[in-house]
């Protein structure tokens, strides 16, 4: 007994050392959840209160799309040169750089600018995330979560940012509908409001960032310049990165969809705009619950099998979103809506955790990031114009319809590729 007591005392200062790293990994993880749930909403303030900016910028829907479609361009041409960024250098100097660059923007954009102003703004919330942030962000959490815990700290990384997201959106439509309770506010006064306390969120976010952030861990590679071009070869030539792509550009697709709710629900469906913000930031709140448990199902079920599933129930939700009649009330539409958001949310916390399947050293785990996602994200670029040359040339719901059962057919596409990803070398 006496030696077994020994050998547990000798073992104990390892067990300890395991445990506190492992606090660690999950300290960390939470720290990029923060900065992620507060970088974010800002550019897609749209998802809850599109056509009050549209009022309050006084610009038209096609305006709003030119600056989405330039921003998500933007995003195309920097997320290759921000994996060699993440490569290159620390996590928290690259995202603390982030937060205070969006917030910069944040303030202006409270000041209301002109057209002209919002597409600089756009183009810089472009760089400060795509850039910057995006493939720093995702290489800390793929190397803190290791082979085993893939699908649980993506889901938490999407299901927590979901969390911080819906915390911030739940106050915001609450300052919004505070402030048009007043005769004497306008619409124009409550988005100021919104957009100021995001901005505040952003700040905190980098003072977290600044503080706690502890990226010692992360291997970076200041020689990454001199064997790009080859590193680069190495991973377009790969046909599990391209499907792990695909896979990720027909999810994110499914996930664009729900920007649109808000207007269609307004436009066709003749609900409040505070009743629609009611809703959409209630499908927010689906995002944690979404992400998180997929994540842990896919290390459990399978990783692309729970993938492909996702992406079917998903696309089913928007065919229905899209063939509803006008005469729905808004109980069903709300469960519709908050169907679909845990349906695309689940896609979302899970499609990252492809990237393991590419065995690549985390020292180049930046570039393959990058690769993915100038592939997965291009329709930030294309689906704000095709959404609004649909609206105009099919005005009303029969133009959201064509929209949304496109998008839904894009979904069983990847509901395809993520077979096939499971059959890949």
């Amino acid at each position: 007994m006496s030696v077994d007591l020994a050998l547990t005392l000798l073992k104990a200062p390892a067990l300890t050392n395991s445990y506190t790293a492992h606090l660690n990994r999950h300290f960390q993880l939470f720290v990029v959840i923060v900065a992620a749930g507060a970088i974010f909403p800002l550019l897609y303030l749209r998802q809850n209160f599109e056509i009050s900016i549209l009022q309050s910028f006084d610009i038209t829907l096609s305006q709003l799309s030119n600056c989405y479609a330039l921003m998500g361009l933007i995003f195309a041409v920097t997320y290759l040169p921000s994996g060699w960024l993440a490569d290159r250098f620390t996590p928290r100097l690259l995202i603390l750089n982030s937060l205070v660059m969006t917030g910069s923007l944040g303030v202006w954009f409270a000041s209301i600018p002109s057209y002209q102003n919002l597409l600089f703004i756009f183009s810089g919330w472009g760089i400060s995330t795509g850039l910057t942030f995006w493939a720093a962000h995702i290489k800390i959490v793929s190397i803190l979560a290791r082979g085993d815990y893939q699908g649980r700290f993506f889901g938490l990384l999407d299901g927590g940012r979901g969390l911080v997201e819906a915390i911030l959106a739940t106050t915001a439509i609450w300052i919004f509908a505070s402030f048009l309770s007043h005769e004497s506010h306008t619409s124009e006064l409550a988005i100021k409001q919104v957009i100021y306390m995001y901005c505040i969120a952003i700040a905190v976010a980098a003072a977290l960032a600044y503080s706690l952030l502890d990226d010692s861990k992360c291997e970076s590679n200041p020689q990454q310049s001199e064997k790009f071009l080859v590193e680069l070869k190495l991973v377009i030539s790969r046909q599990d990165v391209w499907i792990a792509a695909i896979c990720i550009l027909c999810g994110y697709q499914l996930f664009w969809a729900t920007y649109s709710f808000s207007a269609h629900l307004q436009e066709n469906y003749s609900l409040t705009a505070v009743t629609v913000g009611s809703i959409t930031v209630a499908k927010l709140w689906m995002r944690p619950l979404g992400a998180i448990t997929t994540g842990y199902i896919g290390d459990w079920f399978g990783r692309e099998r729970t993938l492909g599933l996702a992406m079917l129930f998903a696309s089913c939700c928007i065919c229905t979103i899209a063939l509803l009649p006008a005469a729905t009330g808004t109980e069903i539409l709300a469960a519709i809506v908050l169907a679909t958001g845990l349906a695309t949310y689940a896609v979302r916390g899970i499609y990252w955790s492809t990237l393991h399947n590419c065995e690549i050293p985390d020292r180049s785990k930046g570039l393959v990031i990058g690769v993915m996602s100038v592939v997965g994200y291009l329709p930030d670029i294309y689906l704000p114009l095709v959404n609004a040359a649909l609206l105009e040339a099919y005005p009303g719901k029969f133009g959201y319809q064509l929209y949304f059962l496109g998008i839904a057919g894009c979904g069983l596409i990847g509901c395809i590729s993520a077979k096939y990803l499971r059959r890949s070398p």
